[in-house]
């Protein structure tokens, strides 16, 4: 039987493609005598295993497995002093460097289906539950090696980052996702601000880690999230992401969600005259001409769920009494026509009489059913409010430039008079 004359490892040549830095190698031969020379590199330690004890670790340098060395040997084996004396034992040697590229991701993957499972988290800003995913990396080094060897490695012949991430996968995701969560529901952090956190959050992860890698031997040299954001890998991701970016092109182009239904739903119209010749152009003149802005009103949902209307198809008059939700005309999001503002942006609810549908305070028509609304300007002489585009006071007769005429016979009267010039009857 041959015995090994000198072991070592050469840890520069393993374990970085694929399967990232190795962490532990076992030598290859357990035929050993105490004339074997054990070579120890920088940022390694060895340590030697038989009849599953631990015979001994040892630090960089080279060394010789003797009984000096090893006193176990002589209650284990029986062996004297001097002479080449042979035994078995297993050599581990350990990288006790902290290699700080070991990648984590909370999201999940089933294997078969290949669907992506992500965190779901309640975000103040939106007001919904949305799929969150947070990427990261972390670095580990070496403290225990032995705890490390007994604990993890088992079997094994070697021990790569790899292992490592496939082993704590499970343990990973329900720790990251707990801390995580519970700091941004503490801190009421939604995900469009999330990133000014990452730092905070990397320590906050990090300190409830430390336990954990200390159990196995490990100390957790470095933990860093690189981004949190929606999960656009998952169908919910995708659809949020759209909205996102609808809304952003809303804000962007001065147009509100309403607006960009109605431009939709007109270049439908046509397209279909132009495809359906006259029924498309019938159909196209009922949603545009003098229906009164059909399209707008039909976006805009009514307490039954569907577009009010009277007889004869059209848009019904007056608003209904009872409470429905309509778009705000500031930040197209929904709420009831029972508040007087809008609670997610603080805009004035200016209702429009005949559809309800929420204006622009500066808004001459409404811009679901373009019906006129009222104008900001008043009779100079009784006060009542006038009708866009009046040029007589409906109340007073007093025309609204400031000249009145007679009730009676329409003559002009001076802002001065007390009775009609021509027919003597009192100005009222």
């Amino acid at each position: 039987m041959a015995f090994i004359d000198v072991a070592s490892w050469d840890d520069s040549s393993s374990g970085y493609a694929g399967d990232g830095p190795q962490f532990a190698w076992k030598f290859r031969e357990s035929n050993l005598s105490t004339f074997t020379q054990l070579l120890v590199r920088e940022s390694q330690e060895a340590v030697l295993f038989t009849k599953g004890q631990l015979l001994g670790k040892f630090g960089p340098g080279r060394h010789t497995l003797n009984t000096e060395n090893l006193p176990l040997l002589r209650s284990l084996f029986g062996l004297p002093f001097g002479n080449k004396n042979p035994f078995t034992a297993e050599i581990w040697f350990v990288n006790k460097v902290a290699p700080l590229n070991i990648d984590w991701d909370t999201t999940s993957r089933n294997p078969v289906s290949q669907q992506s499972f992500s965190m779901m988290y309640q975000d103040p800003d939106y007001g919904a539950m949305v799929p969150v995913r947070a990427v990261g990396r972390y670095g580990l080094k070496v403290q225990d090696a032995e705890r490390f060897l007994i604990k993890l490695v088992g079997a094994a012949s070697e021990f790569h980052a790899r292992d490592l991430t496939e082993h704590f996968r499970g343990a990973m995701n329900a720790k990251t996702k707990t801390t995580l969560l519970s700091y941004m529901q503490s801190q009421h952090i939604g995900i469009k601000s999330i990133s000014a956190y990452l730092e905070p959050l990397s320590q906050a992860l990090k300190a409830s880690m430390l336990a954990f890698w200390e159990d196995y031997g490990f100390s957790l040299e470095g933990f860093y999230i690189t981004s949190v954001e929606i999960d656009s890998s998952s169908p919910e991701g995708q659809k949020i992401l759209e909205a996102i970016a609808g809304q952003s092109a809303q804000l962007i182009g001065g147009y509100s969600w309403q607006q960009a239904k109605a431009f939709e739903v007109a270049e439908n119209a046509v397209s279909a005259a132009g495809k359906g010749g006259l029924l498309g152009a019938l159909m196209m003149s009922n949603m545009m001409g003098s229906g009164g802005g059909a399209v707008g009103a039909m976006l805009q949902p009514s307490p039954g769920g569907v577009p009010a209307s009277g007889a004869s198809g059209q848009v019904g008059s007056g608003v209904a009494a009872v409470p429905r939700e309509v778009f705000c005309s500031n930040c197209s999001r929904k709420y009831s026509s029972a508040s007087k503002f809008c609670p997610h942006c603080g805009d004035p609810y200016v209702p429009c009489p005949r559809c309800g549908a929420d204006n622009d305070k500066a808004a001459r028509r409404c811009v679901s059913c373009g019906t006129p609304l009222a104008s900001a300007a008043s009779c100079s002489r009784c006060g009542m409010q006038l009708p866009l585009g009046a040029s007589i006071c409906p109340r007073c007769v007093r025309a609204v430039g400031g000249t009145a005429t007679c009730a009676q016979c329409g003559s002009l009267l001076e802002p001065k008079d007390g009775f009609c010039s021509e027919c003597g009857k009192k100005v009222e």
